[in-house]
């Protein structure tokens, strides 16, 4: 559906995109991933025909697109910002991409009142003026106003980082469950990994300006094909080398000139023993209590580790506890020596 050839974007001096190669299915919610600054806007931007690439191409069910002007491209756009006319009504909003395709006036109005009834705007909202609406509302009303045109591509530039942690993870699904509904091939750009892994088909994770892994939501977190993706994405203990001696005590091959990590939920406390593990004692640092699980630090002999552990309502470990975790050298994932780019 949308595929990116050897894409190289320069500011002045600054190399933006270095040879940017990635390959979007018709109907994928696909998700660009990473730090600011590291690209992944200005690939959206690329895709969309805001920016042109110095170098590479932009195809669209194998049609070159890289020099088709933007209101060409039949691809709708959400910014982060929203980006609409506070002063106009909704409807008004809503309706301004199909009056400058100057489709006749009930036309206008049959697809305003059909999409609004989509995205769950009331015919009340449409009559208000945006600025008198919700940041969850006026939201909506981005959405709709991109896809009333019927384009065969949306891209969302962090439609939901101006709101509320609870508004925001409410629209999310909601975004998800729309997505599905029209079946329109979604770009998504954030810096938000848990986001990313909700509402992902595949991710693409971004580093100054490179791809460093595109998968599954499955295969960026539990195979990182890199050190920083694997430091990136979710929550990691990195091992020390006096641990990954003692487990090759116990029979690993782990080759300690490389570096070694494992998920917190990759941790169990207190567990029946698993064959192949090395079980090590220590004390419960401290306990991060979130309901339906628990984040513990626990001190043991060779590190610091931290395991996030299902809340069974009766296992609560309080600091200060003897317990003893398991490393199994099966959940490790390992990488050589790099530097890591902070997340």
């Amino acid at each position: 559906m949308i595929r990116l050839e050897d894409i190289t974007v320069k500011f002045d001096e600054f190399t933006a995109l270095k040879g940017i190669s990635v390959h979007v299915r018709e109907g994928e919610f696909f998700t660009f991933l990473g730090p600011s600054g590291c690209g992944k806007t200005t690939t959206l931007r690329t895709i969309a025909g805001f920016i042109q690439p110095v170098s590479g191409s932009v195809f669209v069910k194998d049609k070159d697109i890289t020099h088709v002007p933007i209101e060409d491209r039949n691809i709708g756009i959400v910014f982060q910002s929203y980006a609409l006319f506070p002063t106009m009504t909704v409807r008004d909003n809503i309706a301004f991409g199909l009056k400058v395709k100057k489709l006749n006036k009930p036309e206008i109005e049959s697809k305003v009142a059909e999409i609004a009834r989509k995205v769950d705007l009331s015919p009340e909202q449409l009559g208000k003026a945006v600025s008198q609406l919700s940041g969850g509302q006026q939201q909506r009303v981005a959405i709709a106003r991109a896809l009333v045109t019927e384009p065969a591509i949306i891209c969302m530039d962090e439609p939901l980082s101006n709101l509320d942690a609870k508004l925001r993870v409410q629209l999310r699904n909601e975004l998800k469950s729309m997505q599905k509904n029209f079946g329109i091939t979604t770009i998504y750009v954030t810096h938000d990994q848990e986001e990313a892994l909700t509402l992902s088909d595949r991710i693409a994770v971004f580093n100054k300006g490179e791809i460093e892994q595109t998968g599954t939501p499955n295969e960026v977190y539990n195979h990182s094909r890199t050190e920083f993706v694997c430091n990136f994405i979710g929550d990691i203990n990195k091992l020390s080398e006096e641990s990954i001696s003692l487990l090759n005590g116990r029979g690993a091959a782990l080759d300690i000139k490389m570096s070694h990590y494992i998920r917190l939920e990759r941790v169990p406390v207190n567990a029946p023993y698993t064959e192949g593990a090395l079980e090590v004692k220590g004390s419960v640092l401290s306990r991060e209590y979130y309901g339906m699980y628990i984040k513990y630090t626990i001190q043991t002999a060779p590190q610091v580790i931290r395991s996030i552990v299902r809340n069974d309502g009766v296992s609560i470990f309080e600091p200060g506890t003897e317990v003893i975790v398991s490393l199994h050298p099966g959940n490790i994932m390992s990488y050589p020596h790099r530097e890591v780019a902070p997340a």
